[in-house]
């Protein structure tokens, strides 16, 4: 369970660093971290819809990458 969590926190702070890098936007690791976790949410929905889900680790690394983009480019439409 711990170690289940402290993984959950790694690979969501690592898509959300990977998706800062993508979209230009520098933040601190507690954002990238909440960046990725929620990413994985949004980009699972989205990529659902279209039929393409994320298997493993590294699939849902790349699902959470997908959602985090997304959600940056909102928060930016919002923004400007």
């Amino acid at each position: 369970m711990l170690i289940s969590l402290i993984l959950n926190l790694f690979f969501g702070g690592l898509a959300g660093t990977i998706a800062g890098k993508l979209m230009n936007s520098e933040g601190g690791t507690i954002r990238n971290i909440i960046l990725g976790l929620a990413g994985g949410v949004i980009g699972s929905i989205v990529l659902g819809l279209v039929g393409i889900s994320g298997q493993g680790r590294i699939g849902g690394t790349i699902v959470s990458i997908v959602g985090a983009c997304i959600l940056i480019w909102i928060s930016r439409k919002l923004h400007s």
